[in-house]
Parts: C-alpha cells; sequence; structure tokens
C-alpha cells in the first residue's frame, strides 16, 4: 500500500466531518482534490472504505478500521511534535477532552485556568450526555474523558480527582424545604424528576434506591440538569442532582433547597480517564496534573461551584 499521511489526515478528516467536502474545508484543499485523494485511499487498499447515503458518508468495517488507525498515527505525531516543541522550549499544539454535561459546570472554568498558563494550546471539548462520551471513548477520540461513572468493560486508566456528591432537592418553598432529618420514605408520595437512563447521575441514584429498597411510584424524565432544575424550581416534583449542578452549591439558589435526608448527599466522584496503554501527550499530562491539583483544593467537592 502506498497511502500518504497526507491522505491519512484528509481521510481522518472525513470520518469525523462526514462528508467530502468537510474533510476538504478541514485540510485546506478544494473538494476535486479531496475527492480524487480519498479515491486514490480506497484504490490502494482495495476494499471500499464508505458509501455516500442522502449526501452523508457512512464507514464501512473497513473505513472504520482505517479510521482508528489514521487516528492513532495522527495521534502519534501530535505527540512527537509537542515534545519536540518541549525541547525547543515551546509550549503549543491541541488538546481533545470529553465531558458528561454535568462536568461542564466546572471544567470549563479550569480549562481557563490552564489556558491562562498555556496559551498557545488550542482546545477542543465536546459535551455530551454519559453515552456519548463513552462512545468517544470506545472509539479514542480525545485525549482525556471526565465522567462520574466511567464504563466497567473497558480496560482503562482511571483517576479520581474530584467528589460529586448528589443531593436531594425540592422546590424553595416546598412543605420539606425546612424540615430536618428526613427520611427517603416520607418522600414517598412526591413525584421524582430523574435523568435519563444511561446518565452517571441517574445510575448512582438507581443503585441508591436500589440499596435503600425504595421506589418512587411518580416518575418524570428530563435529560437536562438544568430542566430538572427549573422543574423542581417550579414545583413539579423533587430530584437528585449533583452539587455541581446547583449555583451557590445549591444552598436556597435558583428557586430550589437541598433537603435534609438520611442517606443525602449520595457519594460519587468526578474520574479522569483515558484507555489503558494510551500513550497521553505532553500536553494532556500536564492538564491531567491540572486537574488533579485542582481536585486538591476542592475537598469537598463545592469550592468550585459558585467561584468560591
Amino acid at each position: 500500500m502506498n497511502i500518504t499521511f497526507r491522505q491519512l489526515r484528509l481521510f481522518l478528516a472525513l470520518a469525523e466531518t462526514g462528508s467530502v467536502s468537510g474533510a476538504a474545508r478541514a485540510l485546506h484543499v478544494t473538494q476535486p482534490t479531496a475527492s480524487m485523494q480519498l479515491r486514490e485511499v480506497t484504490q490502494a487498499l482495495g476494499v471500499p472504505l464508505y458509501e455516500v447515503i442522502a449526501r452523508r458518508v457512512h464507514l464501512t468495517e473497513a473505513g472504520r478500521e482505517l479510521a482508528r488507525t489514521a487516528r492513532a498515527i495522527a495521534g502519534e505525531w501530535d505527540a512527537l511534535e509537542q515534545r519536540i516543541d518541549g525541547l525547543k522550549g515551546l509550549t503549543r499544539g491541541r488538546l481533545r477532552v470529553a465531558l458528561v454535561s454535568t462536568a461542564k459546570y466546572f471544567v470549563p472554568r479550569l480549562l481557563g485556568s490552564f489556558c491562562s498558563q498555556h496559551p498557545g494550546i488550542d482546545i477542543s471539548m465536546e459535551v455530551l450526555n454519559r453515552d456519548g462520551v463513552v462512545a468517544r471513548l470506545r472509539d479514542n477520540l480525545d485525549d482525556l474523558y471526565v465522567m462520574s461513572q466511567p464504563p466497567a468493560d473497558m480496560e482503562l486508566a482511571d483517576q479520581v480527582f474530584m467528589p460529586n456528591p448528589l443531593v436531594l432537592i425540592a422546590a424553595a418553598d416546598h412543605r420539606f424545604a425546612r424540615r430536618k432529618r428526613l427520611q427517603l420514605a416520607d418522600l414517598a408520595a412526591e413525584r421524582f424528576i430523574l435523568r435519563e437512563p444511561g446518565s452517571g447521575t441517574r445510575m448512582t441514584t438507581d443503585t441508591a434506591f436500589a440499596r435503600l429498597r425504595f421506589r418512587p411510584d411518580r416518575r418524570l424524565e428530563l435529560g437536562s440538569n438544568e430542566a430538572i432544575r427549573e422543574a423542581v424550581a417550579g414545583g413539579l416534583g423533587v430530584a437528585v442532582l449533583s452539587v455541581h449542578a446547583l449555583p451557590e452549591a445549591g444552598a436556597g439558589s435558583a428557586g430550589v433547597q437541598v433537603l435534609d435526608v438520611r442517606g443525602f448527599p449520595l457519594p460519587s466522584s468526578w474520574h479522569m480517564v483515558h484507555p489503558r496503554g494510551k500513550q497521553l501527550s505532553p500536553i494532556a499530562q500536564v492538564f491531567q496534573a491540572h486537574l488533579l491539583e485542582a481536585g486538591k483544593r476542592a475537598p469537598a467537592g463545592r469550592a468550585l461551584v459558585g467561584g468560591h
């Protein structure tokens, strides 16, 4: 096979953008040039690598294998460039981070402080639900992944860097808002507003409820912390959310109140993971150390919420 590194970059751009025109723009070439180069790649391998359905590129199994290989080669090359830049006294490069939606309340702030220390670094941040982050993790699309429930069926390098306590909240004017030492059974008649199945918060909540033999009879499922928080503030029910999703650590703010319920907060932690055996770039290693240090400065999992 005679495939150039630039052709591999082009095919990787095709896989990531889903179109020939998108790949052409990413590599700053004309669309006819991109089409010709991609045909040459297909001819070199001798099997179909992609097909176009409804103007959208879909990779074949061989195409997905090539994309994985191209991604690994490009990652190694980027890491080499960073190491050479380090030898020259330069600090530049690209950092790719994927995080679950609840982590968006504090990770961007940490990225901001990181960028102020390393202004030459370009940041790519994907914010998705847990299933989306796990899918990117399986495809090795990013340098680091932040979530509260890493998949148990993958070999991962996993570092816990900060607590993620889950609290039970109600509307600020709820009849239980000022009550102390509530039992979970006291809330049996309440409507529970839950995250969608598959989210880290939902997984921790379901596990805790099963352990406590509690099954809420009235449920409403919503796909975002903001929607849940507003629904609770509007009196639609009670909910379990990460303390990070509550402004000012949830102490009577945004129209909600943290309830004093036995067994809460539920213990949970933020994990920073990547596939075991993956060689992190120098930039990713520095950011990993940055997150670990930030976690030490927030022992209760609250110091990064609301600017405290």
